[in-house]
C-alpha cells in the first residue's frame, strides 16, 4: 500500500493513522532500534506508522501492528537479527507480498516485521541441471518468464503468481492450477539455506535429482509457515517447456455430472494440465458483473488445459470433449486461438473478483481438499449447509486434484451475517475431515483454520508438531501464534 505524503488525501490518510493506528505504539527502546540500523542501515528500518500500517496485514481481514519494519538485503543480516531478537526474546514476522489467505504473514504480537522483498535475485538458471538458483523475494512469475527464456518450466502456479513471492510459495507450500499435473512446490525444491531462529544458518537438500541421506529437512521447512525457519536461498527443479496447450470450457447442468466427467477424464488415463470448476453461484456471478456470456441453465463449469506435445493433446483433447458431451455438457467453448485461451482463462480468473462485487461486504475464503471420488459428495452438502445457515456459499478451484475454494458471502459491517457464515465454514470443515479431506489444500492454516485444526490433527500428532517447534525455536519469536497459539508470553 503506497500512501502519499502530500494532498489532502495523504494528510487526512496520516491523520487517520495517528489517531487510530497511534503515533506513538513502538514497544521496542532506542537501544534496540540502534542495534537494528547497525545491522540493516539506516534506510532499511522504520517504525513510522505508514511503513508498519503497510505490514500489518496479509490479504485477509486480520491485521497486528509490528513495532518496527526492517528490510533484509541479505542471509548475515538475518543471522544477526534472529540472534539479536533471541536475546530480547523478540518476535520475528518474516514477509514477503503478503498475498496469503490465512493470516500467516500478520506480525500477531507485534515485535519486527521482516521484509523479505528486497532479496529478489534470480542468481542462476542451470540449463544442463535444469535448475534456477533464487532469493526468496523473486516474484513467482518473473521465475517463469526467465527460465521460458530458456525454454525451461517452473510449473507451480498459484493464481497470486504475478505478485506472490518464492519465499510465500515455499512457507504455504503453494499449489495452483496445474497441481493436478505437476505437484506443489514441495516437488520442486532441491535445497535451501535456511536461518534458524536462533541465529544459525543451516544448510538442507542437495542438487542432486535422489537424496535420501537422512531426514528429509527441506521437505519440513517447505509449509512450515515461517515458523521454523527463515529461506535466505533455494535451488529449485525445472522441466522443459511443454511444446504445446489446448484449452476449453464445458459447460454442465449441475455438478454432480462435472464430477463425474472429471473423473472419467482421469480413468481414461489423461492427466490435464488443469481441470478448474465453478459452480452454479460462480457462474451466475462472472456473468452478472464480469460481462461473459454463460448459456442458460449453466450448473458448473469446467475448464479443461492440456499440454504436451502438440498431435497427442489433440487427440486427448478431443477424447476429454467427447467424455464432457456424454457425461452432460450441453455446450463446449473450444479454444482455437491463444486469443480464445484468454478468454477462457480470464473467465476462471474472474471467479474471485465477482464474489466481491456480489458481496462487497465481504466474503470467508476458505480451501479445502477431498478425494477426488468425494467432489460431488461435498458440494452437495455444502449446498445444503448454506440453506441450513441461510448463507450463500459460492464454490469453484482446482477439479483434478480435489481442491475446492469454498466462499460464504457475508457483510463483515453485519455480525449476524459474518456469525452465521462462521458456522457454516466449520460444518463444512467438519463435512470435509468426514470425507477423509483435509482443512487445507494450499493456503495453510496461520491464523484463520487455527482453531480448526484439531478436526484433523490428533492430540498426539498435535503434540509432535509442537515439540518440533521447540526444537527449532525454543524461545518462540519466529512466527510466533501461527499454527498454534504462543506457548509462553513474549517480552
Amino acid at each position: 500500500m503506497e500512501v502519499k505524503k502530500g494532498g489532502f488525501y495523504g494528510i487526512m490518510f496520516r491523520l487517520y493513522l495517528a489517531i487510530f493506528a497511534g503515533t506513538n505504539m513502538a514497544n521496542v527502546d532506542e537501544q534496540f532500534k540502534r542495534q537494528l540500523i547497525e545491522i540493516f542501515g539506516i534506510s532499511d528500518v522504520s517504525d513510522s506508522v505508514e511503513e508498519r500500517v503497510c505490514a500489518s496485514y496479509d490479504a485477509t481481514r486480520r491485521s497486528a501492528m509490528p513495532d518496527v519494519v526492517a528490510h533484509a538485503r541479505n542471509a548475515e543480516q538475518i543471522c544477526r537479527l534472529m540472534r539479536l531478537c533471541n536475546e530480547r526474546r523478540m518476535p520475528v514476522y518474516p514477509q514477503g507480498a503478503r498475498s496469503g489467505l490465512v493470516g500467516a504473514a500478520v506480525p500477531l504480537l507485534g515485535g519486527v516485521a521482516l521484509d523479505m522483498t528486497r532479496m529478489n535475485w534470480i542468481l542462476e538458471i542451470d540449463r544442463r541441471n535444469l535448475t534456477a538458483t533464487v532469493e526468496p523475494g523473486v516474484i513467482t512469475s518473473d521465475l517463469q518468464k526467465e527460465a521460458a527464456k530458456y525454454g525451461l518450466f517452473y510449473p507451480p502456479d498459484p493464481a497470486s503468481h504475478e505478485f506472490c513471492t518464492i519465499g510465500g510459495n515455499l512457507s504455504q507450500n503453494a499449489g495452483g492450477l496445474r497441481c493436478i499435473k505437476y505437484g506443489v512446490t514441495r516437488e520442486y525444491v532441491l535445497e535451501l539455506d535456511v536461518v534458524l531462529p536462533t541465529g544459525e544458518m543451516i544448510h538442507t537438500g542437495s542438487r542432486a535429482m535422489k537424496n535420501v541421506s537422512g531426514y528429509d529437512l527441506t521437505a519440513l521447512f517447505v509449509g512450515s509457515e515461517g515458523t521454523l525457519g527463515i529461506y535466505t536461498r533455494a535451488t529449485l527443479r525445472l522441466i522443459p517447456m511443454p511444446e504445446s496447450t489446448a484449452t476449453a470450457l464445458c459447460y454442465f447442468a449441475d455438478a454432480e455430472k462435472a464430477m463425474a466427467a472429471v473423473s472419467e477424464i482421469i480413468a481414461a488415463k489423461i492427466v490435464p494440465r488443469a481441470i478448474e470448476f465453478m459452480d452454479d453461484e460462480c457462474a451466475r456471478a462472472i456473468q452478472s458483473t464480469q460481462g461473459f456470456e454463460i448459456p442458460a441453465g449453466t450448473g458448473a463449469v469446467l475448464l479443461i488445459e492440456l499440454d504436451g506435445k502438440k498431435d497427442v493433446i489433440t487427440a486427448e483433447m478431443g477424447k476429454c470433449l467427447e467424455i464432457c458431451r456424454a457425461g452432460g455438457a450441453f455446450e463446449v467453448f473450444e479454444a482455437c486461438s491463444a486469443e480464445d485461451r484468454e478468454k477462457a482463462w480470464n473467465f476462471r480468473r474472474a471467479a474471485s473478483p465477482a464474489l466481491y462485487a456480489i458481496s462487497p461486504g465481504g466474503k470467508i475464503n476458505e480451501d479445502v481438499c477431498v478425494p477426488r471420488s468425494e467432489l460431488s459428495t461435498l458440494l452437495r452438502r455444502i449446498k445444503e449447509i448454506s440453506k441450513k445457515h441461510s448463507t450463500p456459499i459460492v464454490c469453484f478451484g482446482h477439479a483434478g486434484d480435489g481442491n475446492v475454494h469454498i466462499n460464504a458471502l457475508v457483510n463483515y459491517a453485519d455480525p449476524e451475517t459474518v456469525h452465521r457464515g462462521e458456522a457454516a465454514i466449520r460444518e463444512a470443515f467438519e463435512t470435509v475431515i468426514s470425507l477423509r479431506g483435509a482443512l487445507s489444500g494450499e493456503h495453510g492454516i496461520g491464523l484463520a483454520k487455527q482453531p480448526y485444526l484439531s478436526l484433523q490433527v490428533a492430540p498426539k500428532e498435535m503434540e509432535l508438531m509442537k515439540k518440533i517447534k521447540r526444537i527449532f525455536d525454543p524461545n518462540n519469536i519466529l512466527n510466533p501464534g501461527k499454527i498454534f497459539p504462543p506457548e509462553q508470553k513474549q517480552t
